[in-house]
């Protein structure tokens, strides 16, 4: 059986790429044994009203510290058929560049109003929207002085599959060193948000960030 697929690069100074990069080619599986799969159902997702809305924990809540900002895209195949109702769940740093999350050891600022998680569902044309607060750059690997970038990241699924990717922002100084965007080379320009005009008076930025699932324009993937 002939090898498939490729091995990715190990990133500088990721100390976690090493632990996610296959060591060899990956193998089709065979035929007989794919043909005893049990058939995929498709996965039917729920989301709740106000979990689009990342800049406060509840919709009666204060809006929490930094810029609100609204990222709207769409989700299409490599064929460019849209991807209707698939699940995107969101996360992000706060204002501060802290997560809400217990191995964030940074000491960094807490915000009580930022929660940084959020859940839409695309529409019948694969399109989806959702606030947030911009992010702030916080400090990956003390020990050599890295940053990584403001992001956010985005975990679509839909059908059978569940794929991981990041959201960042043009003109950012630390982009040129995060060993992710230096892996995607020229792909890393698909990964970035493209400003655009605010379309709502609740925001004061906003972002386009279509994602295409798969192919030779694939937005970059984890």
């Amino acid at each position: 059986m002939a090898n498939q697929g490729r091995i990715l690069g190990i990133g500088p100074t990721d100390n976690t790429s090493d632990q996610r990069t296959p060591r060899q080619p990956l193998r089709l599986i065979p035929e007989a044994a794919r043909n005893s799969f049990v058939p995929v159902v498709p996965a039917r997702f729920a989301t709740r009203s106000h979990e689009w809305d990342m800049t406060r924990t509840a919709p009666d809540r204060p809006r929490a510290d930094g810029v609100p900002i609204e990222v709207t895209g769409q989700v299409r195949t490599p064929s460019g058929r849209p991807l209707a109702g698939a699940l995107l769940e969101i996360w992000s740093a706060n204002h501060y560049g802290r997560y809400r999350h217990v191995e964030d050891h940074s000491g960094l600022q807490l915000d009580e109003n930022h929660l940084g998680v959020g859940r839409v569902l695309t529409d019948d044309e694969g399109r989806y929207k959702f606030w947030a607060i911009s992010p702030g750059a916080y400090l990956a690997r003390p020990d050599i002085g890295r940053w990584r970038p403001k992001h956010i990241h985005m975990s679509i699924s839909g059908g059978s599959s569940r794929l991981v990717t990041q959201m960042y922002f043009p003109d950012e100084p630390n982009n040129a060193s995060d060993p992710m965007a230096i892996l995607m080379g020229d792909a890393f320009k698909r990964n970035i948000g493209q400003p655009r005009d605010i379309g709502s008076t609740e925001v004061d930025e906003a972002f386009d960030f279509n994602i295409v699932i798969g192919g030779c324009n694939a937005t970059f993937f984890e």
